[in-house]
């Protein structure tokens, strides 16, 4: 399997020739009505040697930002320009996508069904199949996400940061924070850190909303990752000269059930005993305050005015001081350690 660029690339039993852009659609499935259902990919495949990269949106099929970016990123890039080969895809879960859900039609994840099976369940095939006709023909990979679940992100970069090489790309990036976090089981970036392959998570934004702001900061992202890759010779430059870094993240919860107004804004700077809003029902009585406990600064919050008691309404981040290293495990809005959306 080749893995140097300015020879073919082969996709699907498709080949891309340098100084080709070629739009390949790979089966997947029929669906009930006996409709195919395909893979759409977009290859292209430079006129100058450079390393292969993929980057792939909508592995949760409600997050639509990654589409787009890919689709604007797609606008800036010419295969005589180019050094390597890039191939988006930027509908992995098609199924999810055209339901507009966030899982597959058995219910699974396909963020925690990686590497996959070419003879497994839905979920075990499709990744099975992304992987095989994707992460493996790379050595390095950007993957899109948004928050889930009426949540909405601050644009933020999550990779092994302890790894020099993705650490230098990452920080190329240009998001307003990036965090190191290790990869969990089942996930895209674990998969394809266990092939040796290179890779980032871009979060940004909510699901089925485009965030323009979200979408620019991660096309110039991932222009600047190319450049940074030696696959272009220029890029956007970034709007702040340092990604700030995170050392912890927790989670502010409801105390109570009720109508959320909340009183902050994505990457608004807290201080300890802040109040972020309250929660109180339908006539403003029972009202309880959203408090932070420390210093940092909002990299998520739920979009929902209905929250529950004990849910998980807003993301904070502390910054880790300069020069230091990243200290994570973050949690997920029920406590657990997570590193991937």
């Amino acid at each position: 399997m080749a893995k140097v660029s300015n020879l073919p690339i082969e996709v699907a039993g498709v080949f891309v020739n340098p100084g080709e852009r070629r739009r390949i659609e790979i089966p997947v499935a029929k669906l009930p009505t006996g409709t195919s259902l395909t893979l759409p990919i977009m290859v292209v495949n430079g006129a100058k040697p450079g390393p292969t990269v993929w980057i792939s949106a909508a592995v949760h099929g409600d997050e639509v930002n990654g589409v787009e970016i890919i689709g604007r990123v797609l606008e800036k890039i010419a295969p005589r320009e180019l050094a390597g080969c890039l191939i988006t895809v930027p509908i992995v879960n098609v199924f999810g996508f055209n339901a507009q859900s966030r899982y597959l039609p058995d219910r699974r994840d396909l963020n925690r069904s990686f590497p996959g099976l070419e003879r497994g369940s839905v979920a075990a095939r499709l990744a099975f199949l992304f992987m095989q006709e994707v992460v493996l023909k790379c050595q390095y990979g950007i993957d899109l996400h948004t928050g889930s679940n009426h949540r909405t992100n601050l644009p933020q970069i999550r990779a092994n940061l302890h790894d020099e090489e993705t650490r230098r790309f990452s920080e190329a990036f240009g998001a307003p924070v990036i965090m190191h976090a290790g990869a969990i089981d089942g996930s895209l970036r674990k998969a394809a850190t266990d092939a040796g392959i290179r890779t980032l998570v871009y979060e940004a934004g909510e699901p089925l909303r485009f965030d323009d702001e979200a979408i620019q900061l991660g096309r110039d992202g991932v222009l600047r990752v190319l450049q940074a890759l030696g696959m272009r010779a220029t890029a956007p430059r970034p709007r702040t000269k340092h990604s700030a870094l995170i050392a912890k993240t927790s989670w502010v919860r409801a105390f109570n059930s009720g109508i959320l107004r909340l009183d902050v804004k994505l990457g608004a700077k807290v201080s300890a005993g802040q109040q972020l809003g309250m929660v109180a029902d339908a006539f403003g009585d029972d009202a309880a305050p959203l408090i932070a406990a420390e210093e940092g600064i909002v990299i998520g919050h739920t979009n929902n005015p209905l929250v529950q008691q004990g849910e998980a309404v807003v993301h904070l981040a502390t910054m880790a001081p300069d020069g230091s290293e990243a200290t994570l495990p973050e949690v997920d809005p029920e406590g657990r350690p997570v590193v991937e959306p």
